[in-house]
């Protein structure tokens, strides 16, 4: 097999091959046909997610086809379309995973951060989180929907009922967040940086009323707003823009630092809070509204071998929608 792989932090990643994978007994091979690059994948090669498995293969936006089954593995077969998230197993002991909050458990493993990952021709995954996809689809479009959909939908239940939706960062979650947000009814105000007309002009396409930089003020208060950009300064924006009891979510998994603000932009009962991770139960709610919601991914498609320029492109602000690379 080859593999991109990351040997340093902050250095490029390199083509490797490597020997053909073997599952576990709990594990399946998967031949990847398509690998989305997520923001994420960014922090753990810029360095800025702590102790990452090194050498590692980024990707946790996997679609592909089963090749090969652990001795143990009866709810998956050769063949079959599945898809694998940031989630690559969780410790099923802890008092998180005890009480179905297995997105906080103690002693997870994390797919292209702590087990090597998708930018690679094949990879090795825990059955019981690689999930089946339908036969027919569009794997390159489908990836995105493997984090930036699942993070994004997870963050937009946290949020809750609210007819005004900010959102800060209009990139592959936003994009596909936002058509989410509009099936169910709600009014979206889009946020970008500053000087973005492409993406401004993106969101409006996808139905935002209002879009402007990150900066300005919204039209009207927001009802809820999710911060998607790994900005700290946001956060008080954000608070600034909602109503009383408005709230405030920051669904990245990593954020530049906050800076102070003061308390009576938080009074007045507004919240803030956090999104960590995923469950299994929000891919098997998401993956249901997908079809329901008419969810379209754009995407930029990139050659494995070009997956250091995918990269850039994401860090650089020259994507609009979603990149992915493809085997």
């Amino acid at each position: 097999m080859k593999a991109m792989v990351l040997e340093h932090l902050g250095q490029p990643l390199t083509m490797r091959d490597r020997p053909d994978p073997v599952p576990g007994e709990s594990d399946v091979v998967i031949r990847v046909s398509a690998c989305g690059v997520c923001r994420t994948d960014l922090h753990v090669v810029d360095g800025e997610l702590p102790d990452p498995k090194l050498p590692i293969v980024p990707g946790h936006e996997i679609v592909g086809y089963v090749e090969a089954l652990g001795a143990k593995v009866s709810s998956l077969s050769v063949g079959m379309r599945v898809g694998v998230p940031w989630l690559g197993r969780t410790c099923g002991r802890c008092v998180y995973c005890r009480e179905g909050r297995e997105n906080l458990c103690d002693q997870p493993l994390f797919m292209g951060y702590t087990r090597d990952g998708g930018y690679a021709t094949h990879v090795v995954a825990d059955a019981a989180f690689a999930f089946s996809l339908p036969a027919q689809g569009n794997d390159v479009a489908t990836a995105p929907l493997l984090c930036a959909g699942l993070i994004g939908w997870r963050s937009l239940h946290i949020a809750g009922a609210g007819d005004c939706l900010g959102l800060y960062g209009f990139g592959a979650a936003a994009h596909i967040v936002a058509q989410v947000a509009r099936w169910q009814g709600r009014r979206i105000f889009a946020f970008t940086r500053t000087g973005d007309v492409a993406g401004q002009d993106f969101a409006r396409e996808l139905g935002a009323e209002w879009a402007g930089g990150s900066e300005e003020t919204p039209p009207e208060p927001l009802d809820r707003a999710i911060i998607f950009a790994p900005v700290g300064s946001l956060v008080p924006a954000a608070l600034r823009a909602v109503r009383k009891g408005g709230r405030v979510v920051c669904a990245g998994i990593h954020m530049s630092d906050i800076p102070t603000f003061p308390y009576s932009i938080l009074w007045e009962e507004r919240e803030l809070v956090s999104v960590a991770n995923l469950t299994r139960s929000d891919a098997l709610e998401f993956f249901d509204i997908v079809p329901k919601a008419g969810i379209v991914t754009k995407t930029t498609p990139y050659p494995l071998t070009r997956a250091n320029e995918a990269l850039s492109d994401l860090r650089r602000g020259r994507l609009t929608g979603a990149a992915v690379l493809v085997p």
